[in-house]
């Protein structure tokens, strides 16, 4: 490595605020290409075309860039100091899920990828390429390959260091590193993340079926909701925690290091975000990654909550909205009035 060692690279990894690092070849994991292929010809990965658009780059790291020798993979901390379920009970109030209660993860991974992947070419002359979940890599089975965790039953990455609180970042590198030992599945008999799942959005141990999944409604799903999903949906407006939450793991979690992560959004006011307009949305929710889906998805979801609640204080929000311009939002405030008029003083 040119008078640089592993170790090295390590300790400036570590000195940046990363928890973790390992390494693999891009070729690590040739099944990946197989079973992304098998999730989108069952159609689990509902609107998300672009899955589809760069199947094959997404499929095979080594095609995304054919000079890469080796993929650092790097693992950040965003585990929350509070139970982040507690707020399902507030039914007045939204849960919005942990990742996204700070800064946009995207520019602080990226921010500190950028400095790490410079300080290695400054010492190594070698190129990069920086990647932080917005470009066609599987971080998740590159991350299992290079001995930072595995996916759990759940999907998601977990550790026995790491707990299931983190986020994922790559530097594509045209060294040649020494790789690390993949990992294994530690799960063992434990099922708690299937078991709590709302919507029961996993259609077997290791396999998400993301039409279901609440994250995946409130924040990719663009139009209603299926009816039969709502319900379940709670006072969940942006995503959802639940089996991360409940996995045996995060006893071990590695605690946030980025100040950047601390929760700004909290558990906010169902009625005053029904009432935000594009304006007051987009200032409201500058420079978190909530902003992406837009006012009008983002009030659907609040009006799926109030539809939830049992509040019939909450009646008037629903009655203000039910001729939105947004045809989504419509629905929902229509379909909330129905909801809370049929029995008032149901909860969830």
């Amino acid at each position: 490595m040119k008078g640089l060692t592993k170790g090295q690279l390590l300790a400036r990894a570590l000195e940046e605020g990363f928890v973790k690092m390992g390494v693999c070849r891009p070729d690590a994991v040739p099944e990946a290409a197989g079973r992304l292929r098998a999730f989108l010809a069952d159609g689990r990965h509902g609107q998300m075309s672009w899955m589809e658009e760069r199947e094959t780059w997404r499929g095979s790291a080594a095609a995304l860039w054919p000079e890469a020798r080796s993929v650092i993979m790097l693992a950040e901390s965003y585990t929350p100091e509070a139970d982040p379920m507690a707020g399902l009970a507030q039914r007045d109030r939204g849960v919005v899920s942990v990742y996204a209660q700070g800064k946009d993860y995207h520019d602080l991974v990226k921010r500190r990828l950028k400095r790490l992947g410079r300080w290695l070419v400054e010492a190594t002359g070698a190129e990069i390429k920086v990647f932080v979940d917005t470009a066609p890599v599987m971080e998740k089975p590159l991350a299992q390959a290079a001995g930072l965790g595995w996916q759990g039953k759940h999907t998601n990455l977990l550790g026995r260091d790491l707990g299931s609180w983190v986020f994922l970042g790559a530097i594509f590198t045209t060294l040649e590193l020494e790789p690390d030992a993949a990992e294994v599945s530690h799960c063992g008999t434990c099922t708690a993340c299937l078991d709590i799942c709302p919507t029961r959005a996993f259609p077997a141990p290791y396999q998400l079926d993301a039409r279901r999944c609440i994250s995946y409604l409130t924040i990719e799903h663009r139009g209603p909701v299926d009816p039969a999903l709502r319900g379940l949906m709670g006072n969940r407006i942006y995503g959802c925690d639940d089996c991360l939450a409940v996995c045996p793991w995060n006893k071990f979690a590695s605690a946030a290091r980025d100040i950047g992560y601390q929760p700004r959004v909290g558990l906010p006011d169902l009625a005053e975000l029904a009432a935000l307009d594009d304006a007051g949305f987009r200032d409201r929710f500058a420079g978190s990654p909530i902003k992406r889906i837009g006012r009008d998805r983002f009030v659907r979801n609040v009006l799926y909550a109030i539809g939830n609640s049992g509040l019939p204080a909450l009646r008037p929000v629903a009655v203000a909205l039910a001729d939105d311009p947004d045809a989504a939002v419509a629905d929902a405030a229509r379909w909330a009035l129905a909801r809370l008029s049929a029995d008032p003083g149901k909860g969830r």
